[in-house]
């Protein structure tokens, strides 16, 4: 049996999907608990074999992503806020990393120190249009050489200077990877140089850096952060639907939107944005989860007017309970239906998010109106009784007093074998087998 082994290393599981490479049919899927506190392989070869237990294959390849231990936390220096410093976070997000600080122009003392206080995995250091500004990214680069820096750098800004910097930096002994520039020119944004290097630096100095496993196997067996090969795997989704779609994925700690639109010629006119469109994008909301972040649930929802006085505070105290107890699981119709209203509400304010721009640095947001496909994915829905996974993306596509278009015809799905972070691992090496997994949804 040609077969490859697919497995996700979360926070809290690991999920294993074995695929067909002929066919692309999913043969087998089984999930364990994330060995975090010992070395993540116990827990990886615990689903790997649950997963194979009954099927007879010799010795197939692992393709393997990872969120354990936090995943790649990623910081963004740039120019200045409206331009670079834009481009780089949105670069940032579509890497699968957790953008957490955003520096823009000159870093003095202050600078520095919030930038340390983030604590990143790396740094995506960015600045100036290909034969613009380069005086900005030169000080920031010195700045960081003088500052004896040892986060990683990757260095995506203008290309003018950057053998110079590249140079500056490696001599200061800063761990320094050369993209090309994210904003080659005003209104044009160029991310997968730059991604593809957040790529390497997160296998070479992240994976290996966190102490998650002993020895160096698990290290070698990653490709890629979960949310990239999540990416990726929408990416070739849009391709098998041939059209725009969304992907809302609602976690314990964060709920993440993914989105691939349709390019729009009338993007390049005099409204467009000057930090570029991304028309394959994803934003992060760390404050929306059904766990960790329950109680940020309600607060936003009472923000955005989601939930009345009358819900408010029996559902402020069932989000506490669940926020103290990560592990919790309902017992009842009452409790499942506790955790479909918070997984509701997230998924809700996060596509809100995502179409306004809010808190995301955009200034238009996206327009997801011509969306054919919504597609459900986190535990909380694929482990929900369909109606209640349904609600949650009834919810999402009626909301028309968000302040956003919703989709005019839009077709829902839950990811329930989880096979869209398979088909992101897939997709290099075997891109027929992704497009067949992902074909489930072609109608």
């Amino acid at each position: 049996m040609n077969v490859a082994v697919c497995a996700d290393v979360g926070s809290t599981y690991t999920k294993v999907a074995v695929v067909d490479l002929d066919g692309g049919g999913l043969v087998a899927a089984a999930a364990a608990p994330t060995t975090v506190g010992t070395d993540v392989l116990h827990g990886l070869e615990a689903a790997v074999s649950a997963a194979t237990a009954r099927l007879v294959v010799g010795d197939v390849p692992w393709l393997v992503c990872s969120s354990a231990g936090g995943g790649l936390r990623l910081a963004v220096v740039g120019y200045e806020p409206l331009v670079t410093a834009r481009a780089g976070r949105r670069v940032g997000l579509s890497a699968g990393a957790d953008v957490v600080h955003v520096a823009a122009g000159r870093l003095g003392r202050a600078e520095l120190a919030g930038l340390r206080a983030a604590r990143p995995d790396v740094v995506l250091l960015v600045g100036g249009t290909d034969g613009g500004d380069a005086d900005t990214l030169t000080h920031n680069a010195t700045r960081l050489a003088r500052a004896r820096w040892r986060v990683p750098v990757v260095l995506a800004g203008n290309v003018d200077v950057r053998d110079e910097l590249s140079a500056l930096l490696v001599g200061a002994g800063v761990p320094v990877t050369v993209a090309d520039n994210v904003l080659p020119r005003i209104g044009v944004l160029a991310p997968d140089s730059a991604r593809a290097a957040i790529r390497r630096v997160f296998l070479r100095h992240v994976i290996g850096g966190k102490g998650l496993s002993r020895g160096g196997r698990f290290a070698r067996l990653v490709r890629t952060a979960t949310p990239d090969a999540v990416l990726t795997g929408v990416e070739v989704l849009a391709e098998v639907v041939g059209g725009d779609l969304m992907v809302v994925d609602v976690g314990g700690a964060t709920t993440d939107v993914y989105s691939v639109l349709t390019p729009d010629e009338r993007a390049g006119g005099p409204g467009r944005e000057v930090a570029g469109q991304l028309w394959r994008a994803r934003t992060v909301e760390g404050d929306l989860g059904v766990r960790w972040s329950a109680v940020g649930v309600v607060r936003a929802a009472v923000e955005e007017r989601l939930v009345g006085e009358s819900e408010r505070e029996g559902l402020a105290a069932a989000a506490a309970a669940r926020a103290a107890d990560a592990g919790f699981l309902p017992g009842d119709v009452a409790g499942r239906a506790v955790d479909a209203r918070i997984a509701a509400l997230a998924a809700t304010v996060a596509v809100r998010r995502h179409a306004r721009g809010v808190g995301t640095g955009e200034r238009a947001g996206r327009d997801l109106r011509d969306v054919r496909l919504l597609v459900g994915s986190g535990g909380v829905l694929r482990h929900a009784r369909d109606n209640d996974a349904a609600g949650v993306l009834d919810a999402v596509l009626a909301d028309h007093g968000g302040g956003w278009a919703v989709p005019r015809v839009a077709r829902a799905v839950v990811d329930v074998d989880y096979v869209l972070a398979a088909a992101g691992l897939l997709a290099a090496e075997h891109p027929v087998a992704a497009r067949a997994l992902l074909g489930r949804w072609a109608g």
